[in-house]
């Protein structure tokens, strides 16, 4: 039975509507650059409270300021926006920011000055943008085993290292007038299944929790996180109704709000997720996580996804399924956090920091891990080089791919010369190569005194690994730099230089090539 009247909520000194408070627990994704009569029709039937940006949201920093801006306008109220800039492989707008390297490469420094820094010029440089909450940083520990969501992200395996650097960028960030987030809560750094795509089962003990993946969490709500995002996993040691964390009680409130006293804004991860798709409808998902402690539920790609989450939340409340004084306390944590971001683009001028691509360039030096053969090292400059690299080009659709990056072999041409090398071949392959691509290459290095070989995650890409065990057995040397996650140092062999940069960033690919070739790099 819908309700005739406003209903008066006691700690808000005004009459409300029901539709208007439930729609303060959305955060939505919308489609284009522009604001278009269906983006405005949506945000007036749900009043979702959030907006949360993507990729396919930034055509250029005017335009985006524009998006907001118009947005808020033609609403006539404040919304919540978010977006997830945690640097390296997760970096969504490509104007004003910084490009840093992931949490990995931080963490193989281990200086907290230095994510600090980062954090200030992360809070100037997003604050410009108009952004209220950056869903950053990752504080998931890893763990020896397989991480393909995690991976990069994490600052490393050591959760005092893990909590030490969340930390100190969560509190930089927000002295700088940007709400962090921790994430994804309870810790899923140990999962070998992506949660975009299935369900992870999780049975670490509650004393492994403990001791080591709630240890971040624990120091991130010490340091004042203004957001907490939980993750999708089961974790039947922790729950044993074995209920995603989503959706768990004992997880959200329970553990996070009771035991570990965090009094802030919490965020579920996106519902549209695989994770979630075989359990129940979306719009049950949504009422499921607000029942388990959840203040805003991220609804990030589908109009029809917003629509049915908030038809079934205002049903849950008009038939108290769903607690009102619970709703009462979710809206005053969201206009706390709205408050506390009140000035929308700060300084009006949007610009990236110059000490960011600075600080990018000396993380992304100091990072570079020499794993295998650093005595074969550096390369001797009258070797002629064959170069293998993957057509990153082809993300440029679906994530961030910097500007000299779209042109592969231009920028790497420009790159190996100027250290002095002499190329005899360059071959930009696929992500998954094809059987013509690795026959060419391969024929290419074998020509070759040297072959360097970029190496973009064998372990998610079959093809990429059969490349890998070939071009090592085919070439007289070969030099193999890992961009993505360090997993796939098991297959460098014996004879291969190795080399992990944590990261496929143009600072990181420089940073490699520049330890080729520097005596002082080594």
């Amino acid at each position: 039975m819908r309700h005739a009247t406003p209903l008066f909520f006691t700690n808000r000194p005004f009459f409300v509507k029901l539709e208007e408070l439930v729609g303060q627990h959305l955060m939505i994704g919308v489609a284009g650059t522009e604001v278009t009569p269906e983006m405005l029709d949506l945000f007036r039937k749900t009043h979702a409270g959030g907006l949360i940006v993507f990729r396919p949201n930034f055509k250029s920093a005017g335009a985006f300021k524009k998006l907001i801006s118009g947005l808020e306008d033609a609403l006539g109220r404040k919304l919540l926006v978010a977006v997830d800039h945690e640097g390296g492989r997760v970096i969504h707008l490509a104007e004003g920011v910084s490009v840093f390297p992931d949490n990995l490469a931080f963490g193989q420094i281990q200086n907290e000055k230095i994510v600090e820094e980062q954090g200030t010029i992360e809070g100037l440089e997003l604050r410009r943008l108009g952004i209220d909450v950056n869903l950053a940083p990752t504080i998931d520990v890893l763990t020896e085993s397989f991480s393909p969501n995690i991976g990069i992200r994490s600052y490393g395996k050591d959760p005092d290292l893990v909590a030490k650097l969340g930390a100190a960028r969560i509190r930089a960030m927000q002295a700088a007038g940007l709400s962090a987030c921790a994430k994804h809560f309870p810790g899923q750094g140990q999962s070998q299944l992506d949660a975009h795509l299935d369900l992870p089962v999780l049975f670490t003990t509650s004393s492994e929790m403990k001791k080591v993946h709630l240890v971040p969490f624990v120091e991130a709500i010490k340091a004042g996180v203004d957001t907490v995002m939980s993750s999708h996993p089961i974790y039947p040691n922790l729950d044993h109704e074995r209920k995603p964390a989503t959706f768990s009680r004992v997880l959200m409130h329970d553990l996070l709000r009771q035991e570990l006293g965090f009094k802030g804004v919490v965020f579920s991860d996106d519902l549209e997720m695989g994770a979630l798709k075989n359990i129940c409808p979306i719009g049950e998902s949504a009422c499921r996580a607000v029942a388990a402690g959840h203040d805003v539920v991220l609804v990030c790609h589908k109009a029809e996804a917003v629509l049915e989450v908030y038809q079934n939340l205002l049903e849950a409340y008009q038939n108290n399924v769903l607690d009102i004084g619970q709703l009462e306390k979710s809206v005053a944590r969201i206009t706390a956090l709205k408050n506390k971001r009140s000035k929308r683009f700060a300084e009006g001028r949007i610009f990236s920091e110059k000490e960011g691509s600075l600080l990018s360039r000396d993380v992304a030096i100091c990072a570079v891990n020499i794993f295998k053969n650093k005595n074969l090292l550096p390369i001797d400059l009258s070797s002629h080089i064959s170069i293998v690299f993957p057509r990153l080009s082809s993300l440029a659709s679906l994530i961030f791919i910097e500007k000299d990056f779209l042109d592969e072999k231009k920028i790497l041409k420009s790159c190996f010369e100027k250290k002095g090398a002499k190329i005899s071949s360059i071959d930009i392959v696929g992500l998954d190569p094809s059987a013509e691509e690795i026959q060419k290459t391969l024929e290419n290095a074998k020509k070759s005194d040297l072959a360097v070989f970029f190496c973009y995650d064998a372990h998610l890409y079959p093809k990429t690994r059969e490349l890998l065990e070939k071009i090592q057995q085919t070439a007289k040397t070969c030099a193999v730099i890992l961009l993505r996650d360090p997993y796939d140092e098991e297959w460098v062999s014996e004879k291969s230089i190795g080399l992990s940069v944590f990261g496929f960033r143009s600072s990181q690919i420089e940073a490699a090539i520049e330890s080729l070739f520097d005596k002082t790099s080594i």
